[in-house]
């Protein structure tokens, strides 16, 4: 069975450090990916998915924390012993973080 030539892929530049964005497509790169998923007949969206899009409204929690001896109790005793043998790991609090915070921790 016989291999099929592929075209070698084309390098990516790297971003200067200051611009972290720089070696993203531009919308002529993106237009013309698009086309060619088209013509070897890949399903093609144009709009991003829904689980893409990022939450724009905060959801608030519904009840109490739950309590930490619940939570700890949910991880398999082999992550437990694996936690503590690595890291010496040892859980103290349960807490609720906004999503914001979560999100701009990111970038």
């Amino acid at each position: 069975m016989g291999l099929l030539a592929a075209e070698p892929p084309v390098p990516v530049e790297a971003a200067p450090p200051g611009e972290p964005d720089a070696a993203w497509p531009d919308e002529s790169a993106e237009a013309q990916f698009l086309a060619e998923a088209r013509e070897r007949g890949e399903a093609v969206s144009a709009t991003p998915t829904p689980a893409a899009e990022p939450e724009t409204a905060e959801t608030q929690p519904v009840g109490p924390a739950p309590e930490l001896d619940d939570l700890v109790a949910r991880l398999p005793p082999a992550v437990r012993e694996t936690l503590d043998e690595l890291f010496r790991a040892r859980f103290v609090r349960v807490m609720r973080l906004p999503r914001k915070t979560l999100t701009a921790a990111k970038g």
